[in-house]
C-alpha cells in the first residue's frame, strides 16, 4: 500500500537519515542543485516548492484525444523537477484520490482540488485544460497556490499537434517562471528536452501507463518500445509490468536497455535486481543493486545488495548494517542483520538485533523463532538458495518444530522513488547553506563541476541552472561560460552560444571554449576559422579529445590546421 506523500514531515523523520547517507555515498552521481534562494518575499523559498500536476480537462469534443491530458503530467513532472521543485508522482496522486473515496478519473472542482493538495502538502497546483481544432491544440493552464489559496490567471501556448512536447514544454517553463521570478533558464532549453522521441511513441506510452488491464499496458508499451527503442520511461514501464506480471525473464531484458545514464537507471536498476533475484540469478542481482546503491544508498537498495549477497553465501553483514543505520526503525533490517550474524556465529549481535526486531514488530513469528535459534547456540551454514523456486527464495524455512527453523534473509520489493527525491530535495537545502559559506570562486567551482555533470547525463536544464549559479557566484570565472555555451549550443541557440564561448575566453582562454567556437563553424562551414580554433585549443591542451576528434574531421575533409 502506498504511504501519503508528505515532504515536510517525510523530510524531517525519514529522510534525514538518508540524505546523511547519501552525502556520504553519492560520489558517483552529479551533486544536488541547491535552490537559488531570492529575497525574502521575492521567490518561493525551498519549503514552498512541492507540486502537483493534475491530468489537463480534455475539452475538444474528441475522446480519443483524452490521453492528452493524462500526458501533461508526465511532461510537466520532468519538467519542473529539473526546475529544482518537488512534484509529486502518479502512485501518490492516486494514494490521495484513494484515501478520499475518489476515482482515479475524477475531475475535481477547486474545493476538491484543495484538498487533494493538503492531503499530499502541495503547496501548487497546476490545473488545466486543452482543445483541438484543424491539428492545432490550444492550452490554458493556471497555478493554484495552495497557502495563499488563490489561482493564478490562465496561461495560454499552442502549437500544432505534433509539436505536443514543444507546448507542453512551454507551458512548464511558463508555470516555473510564474511561480519562481528569479528562475532564470532559457526558454529555448526546455524546449529542447524532450529527448527526440515520436509522439506517436508518446502516445503509446502515455496510454500504455493509463490503461486499466495489464494486458493493454503491455500492448501500448511495447509498440512505444517499438517504435522508439531507446525510449526509456517506456522501456521502465514496460519492465514494471511485465515484473509484475511474475514475467522475470523479459522484464529483465527490457529494464537492462535502460541507459546508465538515464535518470530513470536508478528505478530500473532497482527492478532489474528483483527480477534477476526472482529467477534465481544471485550475482547478476547482486550486481544491479550494487550499481543503484552507488548512487541511491537507500536502506531497501543497500538491504537487497545484502540479500543478493547472501544468497551467493557471502557475508553481508556490513550491508545489513547500513540499511539497519540508515532506517533504524525497521524491522526487517534488524531481523536480516540478526540472521547474517547468526551464520558468522556472532550470538550476541544476532540476540541485539533480533531483540530490537520484536521490539518494532512483536507478532512476528519468524523473529521469534530466529530468538530461540539464536538463544540455543546452534549458529546457520551461509545461505545457498538455489533457483529452483525463485519467487519464494527469499522466504524462510520453517515448521511446527523450531529447531528445524532454517531462516533466510528478507528481500525488499517497492521501490522508494518518492524517498530518494525528498532525501534529494532535503540534500539541495543542504548544499545550498554549505555553498553559502564558501568563497565565490570556490562556489563557481562547485557550481560548474555539477553542471558538467549533468551535462554528461544529457541533463541540460539542470546543467543551465549550475552555470547560471556559478556565474552569479563568481562573475570573474570563465568555466561556466564555457559550459553555458555548450547548452546553448545544445539547444541550437547559435548565437548565444558563440557570445558564452567569446565571453570565456575574454575572462581566460581555455581548450573547451576554443572548441565549443570550432564546432559552431564547422557547422557554419568555416573552415579556416574552425581549424584557427581547434589549433589554438590544442595548444593549451595538446590532450582535449573533443579538440582531437575536431582536428581529425578538419583534416579528413581536406582542410590545413595551422
Amino acid at each position: 500500500m502506498l504511504r501519503p506523500f508528505n515532504p515536510r514531515s517525510i523530510l524531517q523523520k525519514t529522510c534525514l537519515p538518508v540524505a546523511l547517507l547519501l552525502c556520504c555515498s553519492l560520489s558517483f552521481a552529479p551533486r544536488a542543485r541547491a535552490a537559488q534562494s531570492a529575497p525574502d518575499g521575492d521567490a518561493v523559498q525551498a519549503t514552498g516548492r512541492v507540486v502537483l500536476v493534475l491530468p489537463f480537462d480534455n475539452r475538444s469534443g474528441q475522446p480519443n484525444l483524452d490521453w492528452i491530458g493524462d500526458s501533461f503530467p508526465d511532461t510537466l513532472n520532468q519538467r519542473l523537477a529539473s526546475a529544482g521543485f518537488l512534484t509529486i508522482s502518479t502512485d501518490d496522486r492516486q494514494f490521495a484520490l484513494d484515501h478520499l473515496g475518489l476515482p482515479v478519473d475524477f475531475k475535481p472542482s477547486r474545493a476538491t482540488t484543495i484538498r487533494i493538495a493538503q492531503t499530499l502538502d502541495a503547496n501548487f497546483v497546476i490545473v488545466g485544460s486543452y482543445t483541438v481544432s484543424k491539428g492545432r491544440i490550444n492550452v490554458q493552464a493556471q497555478i493554484l497556490n495552495v497557502d495563499k489559496l488563490n489561482l493564478s490567471q490562465p496561461l495560454d501556448d499552442s502549437s500544432e499537434l505534433p509539436r505536443l512536447f514543444d507546448v507542453e514544454n512551454s507551458i512548464a517553463w511558463t508555470i516555473a517562471k510564474h511561480i519562481d521570478p528569479h528562475f532564470n533558464v532559457a526558454q529555448q532549453t526546455f524546449l529542447s528536452a524532450a529527448g527526440g522521441v515520436p509522439l506517436s511513441a508518446f502516445e503509446n506510452y502515455i496510454r500504455g501507463i493509463s490503461a486499466s488491464s495489464p494486458q493493454e499496458q503491455i500492448k501500448r508499451l511495447q509498440m512505444a518500445t517499438t517504435l522508439a527503442p531507446n525510449y526509456p520511461a517506456a522501456l521502465l514501464a514496460l519492465g514494471k509490468v511485465q515484473f509484475t506480471q511474475r514475467d522475470y525473464d523479459h522484464a529483465a531484458t527490457t529494464l537492462a536497455k535502460v541507459s546508465h545514464n538515464d535518470r530513470r537507471a536508478l528505478e530500473a536498476g532497482f527492478y532489474l535486481g528483483l527480477a534477476r533475484f526472482n529467477s534465481g540469478k544471485y550475482a547478476d542481482a547482486e550486481a544491479a543493486f550494487a550499481f543503484v546503491a552507488s548512487r541511491l544508498p537507500l536502506p531497501e537498495v543497500v538491504n537487497n545488495q545484502g540479500v543478493a549477497a547472501s544468497r551467493q553465501g557471502h557475508n553481508a553483514i556490513p550491508l545489513f548494517q547500513r540499511a539497519s543505520t540508515a532506517d533504524p526503525n525497521d524491522e526487517d533490517y534488524h531481523y536480516n542483520l540478526a540472521v547474517a550474524l547468526l551464520r558468522q556465529g556472532d550470538f550476541a549481535g544476532a540476540q541485539r538485533e533480533v531483540d530490537e526486531a520484536l521490539k518494532l514488530r512483536p507478532t512476528d513469528k519468524e523473529a521469534t523463532m530466529l530468538k530461540a535459534r539464536v538463544r540455543s547456540g546452534r549458529s546457520l551454514k551461509p545461505s545457498q538458495a538455489t533457483a529452483a523456486k525463485p519467487d519464494t527464495a527469499n522466504a524462510a524455512t520453517s515448521s511446527t518444530d523450531d529447531s528445524d527453523f532454517d531462516p533466510l534473509e528478507r528481500i525488499r520489493r517497492t521501490y522508494s522513488e518518492a524517498s530518494f527525491r525528498q532525501a534529494a530535495f532535503q540534500l539541495d537545502q543542504m548544499r545550498a547553506m554549505r555553498l553559502a559559506g564558501l568563497p565565490p570562486a570556490k562556489q563557481a567551482v562547485e557550481y560548474t563541476q555539477s553542471g558538467n555533470d549533468y551535462l554528461t547525463q544529457g541533463l541540460i536544464p539542470e546543467a543551465e541552472q549550475e552555470f547560471q549559479a556559478a556565474i552569479a557566484a563568481d562573475p570573474s570565472s570563465p568555466a561556466p561560460h564555457t559550459g553555458l555555451a555548450k547548452v546553448r549550443e545544445h539547444t541550437g541557440n547559435i548565437d548565444d552560444a558563440r557570445s558564452e564561448a567569446q565571453a570565456s575566453l575574454k575572462l581566460q582562454p581555455t581548450s573547451g571554449a576554443y572548441v565549443v567556437l570550432a564546432k559552431i563553424e564547422l557547422e557554419a562551414k568555416q573552415m579556416d576559422a574552425s581549424a584557427a580554433d581547434v589549433s589554438n585549443a590544442l595548444k593549451l591542451d595538446p590532450r582535449d579529445p573533443a579538440a582531437l576528434a575536431l582536428r581529425q574531421t578538419l583534416l579528413a575533409r581536406g582542410q590545413r590546421i595551422p
